[in-house]
């Protein structure tokens, strides 16, 4: 699963999905980030933005996303907010619904100015899940993100990188932005059947174009 954890002035990401046949995880397990958190309320690479979307460097208004359509890796999945629970946790989206992305509402909207969160299952114990493709992005894709007031946030890729959960960058990853840009997060590397948890954290950099 993904978990996210509120931590003093940040947001503590632990990104943690369940392995592809083996045994789901009890705990979350992962890297921990301090970003900073807006208190605010794919065509291919040489495509034109379509008509209404924003100029580079442009930001838009804040507006919860409703859906994610990646089409480089058949991604077509609706939106769940993803909140805090009572153990200071915020809640993955639910692992039942293998097509289903979760976004942190208190933070940045997809668009706006600042750094939006993205997670999704890459797997369940039983089959793929939304972002089992994730790292076929390649510099240069494009995705959208349909928002509720029915603009879309169109936005192209600048790199993917995996990263050691012991040794994850925090402040690279997580930090404020003075661009509108997005993080889509899943797990990667070996499944580690012993913690029940990923070695790694897939993090796709994108930014508004």
């Amino acid at each position: 699963m993904t978990a996210l954890f509120w931590s003093g002035v940040g947001l503590v990401l632990v990104t943690t999905l369940l392995g592809g046949g083996g045994d789901p995880p009890d705990d979350a397990h992962g890297p921990h980030a301090r970003p900073a958190v807006s208190a605010a309320p794919s065509a291919p690479a040489s495509g034109d933005p379509a008509a209404g979307e924003p100029a580079a460097g442009a930001s838009l208004p804040r507006a919860d996303p409703t859906r994610l359509v990646i089409p480089r890796i058949d991604v077509d999945a609706p939106f769940t907010d993803l909140a805090i629970n009572g153990k200071g946790q915020l809640d993955p989206p639910p692992a039942h619904n293998t097509n289903l992305v979760g976004w942190y509402a208190k933070g940045v909207s997809p668009g706006e100015r600042g750094t939006a969160i993205i997670a999704g299952h890459v797997d369940t114990a039983t089959s793929p899940a939304v972002f089992a493709r994730l790292d076929e992005l390649k510099k240069g894709d494009r995705f959208r993100v349909v928002r509720e007031d029915g603009s879309r946030a169109t936005f192209v890729v600048d790199h993917a990188e995996s990263f050691d959960k012991d040794d994850f960058p925090d402040e690279r990853v997580y930090a404020d932005t003075p661009d509108a840009q997005v993080r889509l997060i899943t797990c990667a590397g070996d499944y580690d059947h012993s913690v029940k948890d990923y070695t790694e954290n897939l993090v796709v950099f994108a930014r508004l174009v």
